[in-house]
């Protein structure tokens, strides 16, 4: 079966990155990471943008995509010119939109977000849509609760959603927006850090997992599921096996690639 990482990062913007890749046991460099996901069966990776808004900030290789990103850097978008959002949304390897509430202080349902909406319905591209815990102090977790899309996901019933690491810990919650809303999608990025021994995880760790599993599940929403690492935060051999042992068999393609596929309009 191939697989596609629905949300990874690859951006020398971020100097911090190279250290956390090793840490997990990779180098963050292309040939590495292209060897790794062709040992993996990871046909294709969605990078989420982070950086600046520069066509040359965003040159990946030929088996990666990307998302622009925004507000990575607490930029708010009412500074974005809806030409320099156009330009990379006319870009075949440009599969979509991020944006990052809790680091940027404002809700997704602000006003000021309706022209980059009505962008993303035009071009036919998803808004994903950093939602859950935030690194660090500087993050306001009253912005990245999964609740808050709702609204936004109600407005513009046209875009596709993605709640980017499955809202957690609020996956409850994160559930209830998506089977509210046909469309809103999430990816299963993020919920482990660092190296991690899958075996002992689920024998350590049966009550939370089965909790995530249950949500997952909710009103059949396994097939509104996409994999993805939040890569170089995790090992991807790691991260594959333990969302392989969390996903039901039945539900592996859609999972691990033909929602992203769809999503993703890869």
């Amino acid at each position: 079966m191939k697989v596609i990482d629905a949300h990874l990062h690859f951006s020398q913007a971020i100097p911090e990155f190279a250290e956390q890749a090793q840490a997990v046991g990779h180098e963050y460099a292309e040939e590495h990471l292209r060897a790794e996901f062709a040992r993996l069966g990871i046909e294709c990776g969605v990078v989420m943008g982070n950086g600046g808004l520069r066509l040359e900030e965003h040159e990946y290789p030929d088996f990666l995509r990307y998302c622009i990103g925004l507000d990575s850097n607490g930029e708010s978008p009412e500074e974005i010119l809806p030409e320099q959002l156009e330009a990379h949304l006319k870009r075949p390897q440009c599969v979509g939109i991020k944006l990052y509430p809790g680091y940027c202080h404002h809700y997704v349902s602000d006003p000021m977000y309706a022209p980059v909406y009505e962008l993303a319905q035009q071009y036919d591209k998803p808004v994903a849509i950093h939602t859950g815990s935030t690194a660090g102090g500087m993050g306001r977790l009253k912005y990245s609760h999964p609740l808050t899309v709702d609204d936004a996901a109600s407005e513009f019933p046209g875009v596709r959603f993605v709640l980017c690491h499955f809202g957690n810990p609020w996956v409850q919650d994160a559930a209830a927006v998506m089977e509210k809303n046909a469309n809103v999608f999430a990816d299963l990025s993020g919920l482990l850090e660092g190296h991690t021994d899958v075996e002992a995880l689920f024998r350590q760790e049966t009550d939370y997992l089965n909790y995530v599993r249950l949500w997952m599940g909710y009103a059949g929403g396994w097939e509104r599921l996409m994999y993805g690492t939040d890569f170089p935060l995790v090992n991807l051999e790691e991260y594959l096996t333990f969302v392989q042992r969390l996903v039901p068999e039945r539900y592996h393609e859609a999972v691990f690639r033909d929602t992203a596929r769809a999503v993703y309009g890869l």
